[in-house]
């Protein structure tokens, strides 16, 4: 992939990163607890699948790229352990009421998932910008 392809790919998985959160913030709003879990969720594993590009990494499996983002970023000392739990716990929320029977959610989970879901992204962009990725959207912010 070409520097200038890889860029392009980095900003397209970030913004649906920041749109995804977006739609949990909305489904929040509507009282759409199950809907507010899976999409923080989302917003997360599209920050992270911009993070694994940096690394021509990826996998076709939501946990090859959670084992991915502790081997490569968080055993490294790059990401904290607290970043990696927040993930892993709002992968399982969303396995848990996405898939699970008789699974009933409330409010305190949702918001809690989407606030660790605001702090993930964050997290991931800050760190984008400091390797010298996403330097075109940097500039346009300004």
């Amino acid at each position: 992939m070409k520097p200038e392809q890889l860029e392009d790919l980095l900003c397209y998985r970030m913004e649906q990163a920041h749109e995804t959160l977006r739609e949990a913030e909305i489904l929040l709003n509507e009282s759409a607890l199950r809907g507010t879990i899976n999409r923080a969720y989302y917003a997360m594993f599209y920050a992270l699948l911009a993070l694994l590009a940096t690394k021509r990494l990826g996998t076709s499996k939501h946990s090859g790229a959670l084992a991915l983002f502790d081997r490569e970023f968080v055993k490294t000392g790059v990401f904290s352990r607290e970043l990696s739990r927040s993930l892993r716990l709002a992968f399982d929320r969303r396995q848990t009421h996405d898939y699970g029977e008789m699974t009933q959610v409330n409010r305190q989970i949702a918001e809690g998932t989407l606030t660790d879901a605001r702090t993930f992204v964050a997290a991931i962009e800050v760190y984008l910008r400091s390797v010298g990725h996403l330097a075109a959207a940097q500039a346009g912010d300004e």
